[in-house]
């Protein structure tokens, strides 16, 4: 067999990323939580990994003791502003302590200032409808960033706006669930302008600070390559969830299938990009799917499934990802900001961390300017509208008793992280059946 390792550069973040309502647990005053009480997900959050109550530190020390050098973690809204006129210092005190308890492991953190969940007050005035929240969001911004500077420089503005997007107004997996194309599109460009304003906000108070978003990029490839049909759904469908924020941010002009949306003030505003990779969607042309603009989307029948088909291992498509991101920003700084498989019993997760690991590589061998990667998850979290179904995390979480389970993954990704790079011993010791891929002879 031969043998080989794969290193990527000096200083290289290597972490786990969470977000506060699927970790926190108790968490009762935002959109997410009453959607829940109205019987819309797979079960609720409950404690969820009950790090409200204090469980994130022996978490942290996990993720320390493993070799880990970066977390990426959120703070919750409703908790640091319960009410529009109110803000819990007690609240802020307790992301100090997480994030003091970070550095104190040799952590960087990495925080996200908006995770999908909205205080309700905010709900109840449409969120991010209307442009009325943009101010709204740049007055939390900084109040966050005032208290927590100190030991963060590195933020994540907002997290996957086209899913929040397209999952409350393309969809009902999301709150408020309206399925409205063009409100989406609306609700898009507020939150390109309310990361335009926590762009600024947060160089105003800490000028040395980097901060950008995450992007859930999605390929899309159509399923007969010589069909004009399953081509035009399979651009239809890519351009929109792809394309309409990252042209703002490149551009100052929003996208959008129905137009152009300027939005001037958003031009440049990233000193990274994060990039949220899964899988790769094949497109087919399809009469029965008008909600989908025609285009049905789907995995071959002999693709490499998670555990309920929710995702798939198709590493190459981390590479294209990387690729199309150095084509829109060149020279951008790129760190990826969530990557990962549900499984439950961790046949796959081996695997699919070393191929994505070594297609990451790949980029960095182009001279690709890639300098993190936050594996999802690092312990099993409460998973938005399919609840406690699927199992994301290195380490296993048992609901009712809180205890957390050791699985192969933690090993292999520790000796990821400790070695800055993968290895052929590696490969054999914990997915041999992929070996002949990465080291072929």
């Amino acid at each position: 067999m031969p043998s080989a390792s794969f290193h990527f550069p000096k200083g290289f973040l290597w972490g786990t990323a969470t977000a506060a309502h699927q970790v926190e647990g108790s968490n009762t005053n935002n959109n997410w939580h009453r959607w829940e009480q109205e019987g819309h997900t797979n079960g609720k959050s409950g404690l969820a990994c009950d790090w409200w109550g204090g469980r994130w530190k022996e978490d942290f020390d996990r993720a320390a003791e493993t070799g880990q050098n970066a977390h990426r973690l959120s703070v919750e809204w409703s908790r640091i502003q319960p009410a529009p006129d109110r803000w819990d210092e007690d609240a802020l005190e307790r992301y100090r302590s997480m994030l003091r308890g970070l550095r104190e492991r040799g952590i960087t953190p990495m925080v996200t200032l908006h995770h999908f969940t909205d205080p309700l007050w905010l709900a109840e005035m449409g969120a991010w409808e209307t442009e009325a929240v943009v101010p709204l969001f740049e007055k939390f911004v900084r109040k966050v960033v005032e208290a927590l500077k100190e030991y963060c420089s590195l933020w994540c503005t907002v997290n996957e706006p086209n899913v929040y997007a397209a999952g409350g107004y393309l969809s009902d997996t999301f709150p408020p669930g309206k399925k409205n194309v063009r409100l989406a599109m609306s609700v898009l460009a507020n939150l390109a302008r309310g990361h335009a304003a926590a762009y600024r906000a947060i160089h105003a108070l800490q000028p040395e600070a980097r901060a950008g978003y995450a992007w859930h990029y999605r390929p899309m490839v159509p399923a007969r390559p010589w069909s004009p049909l399953d081509r035009l759904v399979r651009n239809i469908q890519y351009n929109g969830l792809n394309i309409t924020f990252p042209s703002a941010v490149s551009t100052g002009v929003m996208r959008t299938p129905f137009g152009r949306v300027r939005i001037p003030e958003a031009k440049g505003t990233q000193d990274f990009l994060g990039i949220n990779y899964y899988s790769v969607d094949t497109v087919a042309f399809d009469l029965r799917v008008p909600g989908e603009l025609f285009g049905r989307r789907f995995y071959p029948k002999d693709a490499d499934l998670s555990d309920s088909g929710f995702n798939v291992n198709t590493p190459e498509g981390l590479f294209d990802s990387l690729r199309w991101a150095t084509r829109l920003y060149p020279d951008l700084p790129l760190i990826v900001t969530e990557n990962g498989i549900e499984c439950a019993d961790d046949h796959i997760r081996p695997r699919y961390l070393a191929q994505h690991i070594h297609q990451m590589w790949r980029g960095v061998n182009f001279n690709w300017p890639v300098k993190g990667y936050f594996h999802w998850s690092l312990v099993d979290n409460f998973e938005w509208e399919r609840g406690w179904t699927q199992r994301f995390g290195l380490w296993g979480l048992d609901v009712e008793t809180q205890a957390r389970l050791r699985r192969p993954s933690v090993d292999l990704y520790a000796a990821i992280c400790k070695e800055n790079g993968l290895t052929s011993g590696m490969v054999e010791k914990y997915c041999p059946e992929v070996y002949e891929k990465l080291f072929p002879e």
